[in-house]
């Protein structure tokens, strides 16, 4: 009992820490010609590789949802107006596409459908 609170308390704060890292990068951009937002595109696909890994190495949506909701937590806590003015995440596209993109890949990452797929018991396999 006690190591599946450690184990939920540690994804929580590994979605945490994603959100946390995602929310301070996701306004770098290249230009070449054209501004390249390498930090959002890199940020979105870290967190979707996170969800995506979670659910394919659990056998439920419980690791996924924690990881989830830790990084939402910290994106929604970043997105306010500190007591000093400062915000992290600035009300332009890129920090919007941050917000929704995150809730959005969470969303479709605990949707998606089980892909280990149910073996029944006349297989052999328990």
């Amino acid at each position: 009992m006690l190591s599946r609170i450690v184990s939920a308390i540690l994804l929580v704060l590994v979605g945490a820490v994603f959100g946390a890292i995602g929310t301070v990068a996701h306004g770098i951009s290249v230009t070449w010609g054209i501004a390249i937002p390498l930090g959002l595109i890199g940020s979105l696909l870290a967190f979707a590789a996170l969800l995506t890994g979670l659910r394919l190495l659990g056998h439920s949506r419980l690791p996924a949802l924690l990881a989830a909701l830790g990084a939402i937590a910290v994106i929604l806590l970043f997105s306010q107006q500190s007591a000093g003015g400062s915000v992290l995440i600035p009300n332009n596209l890129a920090g919007q596409v941050w917000l929704v993109g995150t809730i959005l890949i969470a969303a479709i990452a605990l949707a998606w459908p089980d892909v280990h797929g149910r073996r029944s018991a006349r297989d052999g396999i328990s």
